[in-house]
């Protein structure tokens, strides 16, 4: 038969920060950026390219900075502390004869 123990539920928590797609965008943007300077001759002039990605990086960063902002301010400012309660063991070298 095992023996029951009650085990205390954790006393800090763990909050993950939400989902969002402004990582994705500025790296999509940040690669613009640089694949504007090579990008000569294709459609349009390259430097537009690189103002179309500094636009959209610069934009995707603060929508980032204000996501990190907002899950930082939404955890509580307190937790209650508590450790479980482990069993003692004892633990004893070996004999030596």
């Amino acid at each position: 038969m095992t023996e029951h123990r009650d085990i205390p539920e954790p006393g800090e928590l763990i909050y993950p920060p939400r989902p969002s797609w402004a990582p994705a965008f500025l790296a999509l943007a940040l690669a613009l950026m640089v694949c504007g300077i090579y990008a000569q001759g294709f459609m349009v002039r390259s430097w537009i390219y690189s103002i179309i990605g500094a636009v959209v990086a610069l934009a995707a960063f603060r929508i980032l900075v204000k996501g990190a902002t907002r899950d930082h301010f939404r955890l509580p400012r307190r937790q209650k502390v508590r450790s479980a309660a482990l069993p003692v063991e004892t633990i004893q070298p070996p004999p030596t004869d």
